[in-house]
């Protein structure tokens, strides 16, 4: 009966996002279901003593990231550096390639700290009147993006600002930076596995005799005509350049001025407030990072972005407000559940995996399925299971850094179902419906997924990591 408490609280949560309600209120409403049907009298104290304790938490740790990352993006898009960059790759690449640079524009702009909703955003128009032009078919546009957006840069390549990539930091004490070549091959194999497959997916519908279609719905303007001068590529890039480098130098920094631990002792504390230096490493990397790229962005851009900086601001506030309530809610969930006796029943069961790299690869994987979402999910599984991923590898001589990668990568497999946010906006941006374009989005997903075992197979194999 435990068990089947548990599972109902997860379904209830998968069916209400896939239905597209807010994860705020259905997250407590599902984990609060499972204490009532558990305990009735545990409900108050639950709440407030288990599901807003972790929810605050996850709020402390990551809601800079989420709003630095945020603003950035739209900073990078008001100013017009985006189009210049997009515009930039694609003379660079040829518009005969127009999946590679699409591709390759969308994985700059997220490897360089812009929100993956920002970048689909920004790189659909230029996407749509390329393939238009080339006669490829619209429906294949998501699933290059999604490419672009949503997989190696999110959660491979080793130092990427991405939340999926930072996480795990504070369960593993590491940086963003963690297993660089597991990340690097990850990475490639998603690259030349995903373009293989859209190229494939081209190719069969140029023989088909299918063009770009007939379509009407959020068909951009034509962006020459219409988008105005552009700024310098190379100036344009520049911000993005720097957070990465930043980041990169901040990591090694941040220790080496603070040392293991930092106090603070002001007037105005009745105690001095000490605390462990190790876990928001990598956190405070990317935040400084972040604000570096921001004042470059505006030192080359001061006047086009002050023309719409008040509502461009209000705008991406408010998404990051969005975007870290939901995954706090979700991380409140996952606290709740892993208190509950069903979960220690699934917990056994899954202990039956013998290695903890795929034990915790499965685990992440499930659950950010299951939510529809790859910092939420693997939240979850973090805030329920990292101790018992931890003791495992100690047991077995597997550095952190390792287990690391392979939560961020997993974490990063199975959450682009159709229930996804970054999925619904995709096709809600391209005018497309699920039916239409998102096979392409699934074996993108299937890739991503494939990946993670890829990456398990040669650290077991050759201890590469």
């Amino acid at each position: 009966m435990s068990l089947l408490i548990v599972l109902l609280a997860l379904g209830l949560l998968i069916v209400v996002a896939y239905r597209g309600h807010s994860v705020i209120l259905f997250a407590p409403v599902a984990a609060l279901l499972a204490v009532l049907l558990t305990d009735p009298g545990l409900v108050a104290p639950v709440y407030v003593g288990v599901f807003m304790d972790k929810m605050v938490q996850f709020i402390k740790l990551y809601f800079p990231v989420f709003m630095l990352g945020a603003l950035f993006g739209k900073l990078i898009e008001i100013s017009g550096f985006a189009r210049a960059i997009v515009a930039a790759t694609i003379r660079l690449m040829g518009k005969e390639r127009a999946m590679l640079s699409i591709v390759v524009v969308c994985a700059a702009l997220t490897y360089g700290g812009v929100s993956l909703f920002v970048a689909v955003f920004a790189v659909y128009p230029f996407a749509a009147e390329l393939f238009r032009q080339l006669d490829i078919p619209k429906r294949l546009i998501p699933g290059t993006i999604a490419l672009g957006a949503f997989s190696f840069t999110m959660d491979s390549l080793p130092g990427t600002p991405q939340i999926q990539n930072i996480i795990p930091t504070t369960f593993f004490r590491t940086t963003t930076w963690a297993a660089p070549w597991m990340g690097t091959i990850g990475a490639v194999f998603i690259l030349i596995a995903g373009l293989s497959y859209l190229e494939w997916r081209r190719r069969r519908a140029a023989a088909a005799g299918e063009g770009y279609g007939q379509h009407t719905l959020n068909e951009p303007e034509n962006e020459t005509a219409n988008g105005g001068a552009m700024p310098n590529a190379w100036v344009a890039v520049l911000p993005l350049v720097i957070v990465a480098v930043s980041n990169k130098l901040l990591t090694g920094w941040i220790p080496q001025l603070y040392g293991k631990t930092y106090t603070v002792a002001l007037p105005g504390l009745a105690h001095p407030v000490t605390a462990d230096v190790g876990p928001v490493v990598a956190i405070w990397a990317v935040e400084a990072a972040l604000l570096i790229g921001i004042a470059t962005v505006l030192a080359f851009a001061w006047r086009r972005v002050m023309r719409s900086f008040v509502d461009g601001s209000k705008s991406a506030i408010a998404g990051a407000l969005l975007a870290a309530m939901n995954t706090a809610s979700e991380y409140g969930f996952g606290a709740v559940i892993a208190a509950l006796p069903g979960f220690a029943v699934v917990a056994h069961a899954l202990k039956g995996i013998p290695n903890p790299l795929l034990n915790e690869a499965v685990t992440v994987t499930v659950l950010a399925g299951i939510t529809g979402s790859a910092s939420g999910g693997m939240s979850i599984a973090l805030a329920a299971m990292a101790e018992q991923f931890i003791q495992s590898a100690q047991a077995a001589g597997i550095p952190m850094e390792v287990l690391h990668r392979v939560a961020a990568m997993a974490s990063g497999g199975m959450d682009t179902l159709p229930h996804n946010g970054a999925v619904i906006t995709l096709l809600a941006v391209s005018g497309l419906t699920h039916r239409q374009a998102y096979a392409d989005i699934f074996a993108i997903t299937c890739l991503k997924t494939i990946a993670v075992f890829v990456v398990i197979a040669v650290y077991l194999l050759f201890g590469l990591y």
